[in-house]
């Protein structure tokens, strides 16, 4: 591992803080188990069982939702065990690693991505958490089901889930206005929560659906392998998608990591292993609904609202607003914050971010991207891996292939180093970026309905089912090119001037 000190760097300008410099070694404690378990901690979540759930509401049965997890699942941790391994070797964040290919001021590019992104998860979350009030006070305060409409029907927002979902957006910004330190302890509160109301919940819907057996027997949907095959591959990419974001910035975890090998195989232990657990139990719970209840519910708290007991279900969905918004301000808020923090640092704090991020989770609309399956998939997690995977694709050609795993720590924090390239961006990133978005462009207009879907070639819309893989290698391939060629040029006109001389 590289060591280099604290004061060599620090006389770097503004691109210097106390959180973007590198960890020294003596510093790096996270080890194996620390990694597999952060992972188990994040894999339990409401949306990681509404991602399975929605593979059976698609139309899979039991093994086939199950495989696409586990295989989208093993495909990410592929660029997160290359993303962290810079992390590892130098003790940097991603905001700093991605400079290199991006350039001092470019790095902003891919970092605003990651912050909508997560922004969008925090508008999703802040959903889950306050319809869990709504599915709660509706059984004490029954008028809250028949408020009269506020909104336009093409909102889609009813009355009283929006009065909740407000109060519990409310109750999150308040936290940031407190500080994440508040959060700590009911972090705590979800690690045990959640996996014993998981536990539960499949021994419940066992027990409701007559055993194991029938509930593995429901067979898919698909009427042919064509049908299965044209929602596999969308599925598949949002299976990957999912954790694309955490792909890019893994390295804000494993620069505290004791070895390569800690964060290796501590993801490798953790990722594909919990998520495909903890899917299986989303997976049995949603096919058993269709036993007990004669229809799919793919979404458990809708689940959770049928249950009789008053008591039992303003308990459990208490748990899970206090559990959600623990995971949301660690999750959700910290990385977007700082990321618009990062953009202005004199006029945009921690606090500002905070808010920014809030904003702008309302105005991506959650409650439409988790209204349905289909929605989930192909719009939020299909459509957002169209993003990143160009961003990953060239930040791995890049650390890999052209510096062979090599960077110059100083100048990652230097305005006028080798990474600042001109005025601080690197151009052969940007036009390798765009490169990967805009063959996913046209199938994703027709997905959301603003173009019709015959106005475009069905090869060109199709793209967007693999939305994460085309902008991974297109932007890869595009961004050696174009870096290959600068370094040609450069060297032919260094042998002109060695020549001249």
């Amino acid at each position: 591992m590289q060591e280099v000190t604290e004061a060599t760097i620090s006389e770097s300008s503004t691109l210097y803080s106390e959180d973007l410099a590198p960890i020294p070694a003596s510093k790096r404690t996270w080890t194996t188990w620390n990694y597999a378990a952060l992972w188990i901690s994040m894999s339990l979540c409401i949306p990681t069982y509404m991602m399975a759930s929605s593979l059976i509401q698609g139309g899979m049965n039991w093994w086939q939702a199950i495989f696409t997890i586990f295989l989208g699942n093993t495909i990410v941790l592929i660029p997160m065990v290359l993303n962290g391994r810079a992390g590892a070797k130098y003790g940097i964040p991603f905001p700093v690693l991605v400079r290199s290919s991006f350039g001092t001021r470019g790095a902003n590019v891919p970092a605003l991505l990651r912050a909508i992104v997560a922004c969008g998860w925090f508008g999703i979350q802040t959903w889950i958490g306050g319809f869990s009030i709504y599915q709660m006070l509706r059984l004490w305060i029954p008028s809250l089901e028949t408020l009269p409409p506020v909104f336009p029907a093409s909102f889609g927002l009813q009355t009283g889930p929006a009065i909740c979902f407000f109060l519990f957006w409310l109750l999150n910004m308040y936290v940031v206005y407190l500080g994440v330190d508040s959060i700590r302890k009911l972090l705590v509160f979800k690690a045990f929560f959640l996996p014993i109301a998981a536990i539960a919940l499949l021994w419940w819907a066992i027990s409701a659906g007559n055993g194991l057996g029938p509930i593995l027997e429901q067979p898919a949907k698909f009427s042919d392998s064509a049908a299965f095959f044209a929602f596999f591959f969308p599925a598949l990419t949002g299976m990957v998608g999912f954790w694309a974001t955490l792909s890019l910035n893994i390295p804000d975890f494993t620069r505290y990591a004791t070895s390569q090998q800690a964060q290796v195989r501590g993801q490798v232990i953790g990722l594909p292993t919990s998520m495909t657990l903890f899917s299986f139990i989303g997976v049995v719970v949603t096919s058993a609904t269709t036993i007990i209840y004669g229809t799919t519910i793919w979404d458990p708290l809708v689940l959770a609202g049928k249950f009789e007991s008053k008591l039992l279900v303003s308990i459990a969905m208490i748990a899970v607003a206090i559990s959600t918004l623990a995971t949301n301000i660690a999750a959700n808020i910290v990385s977007p914050a700082n990321d618009f923090a990062n953009l202005a640092p004199a006029k945009i704090d921690f606090r500002k971010g905070g808010y920014i991020t809030g904003v702008i989770g309302i105005l991506i609309f959650p409650w439409k991207l988790i209204a349905d399956p289909t929605g989930f998939i192909f719009t939020w997690l299909v459509g957002y891996s169209s993003l990143l995977g160009p961003v990953g694709g060239i930040m791995i050609a890049d650390y890999f292939f052209l510096r062979k795993q090599k960077l110059v720590l100083n100048d990652l924090y230097s305005t006028i180093g080798m990474y600042s390239y001109k005025n601080g961006f690197n151009s052969a990133a940007i036009i390798a970026l765009l490169a990967g978005i805009i063959p996913n462009i046209p199938g994703f207009l027709t997905t959301i309905q603003v173009i019709p879907a015959d106005s475009v070639p069905i090869w060109i819309s199709n793209l967007y089912n693999y939305a994460w893989f085309v902008g991974f290698f297109v932007s890869g391939l595009v961004y050696m090119g174009l870096m290959n060629s600068r370094s040609s040029i450069s060297n032919f006109q260094q042998s002109a001037v060695t020549l001249a001389d």
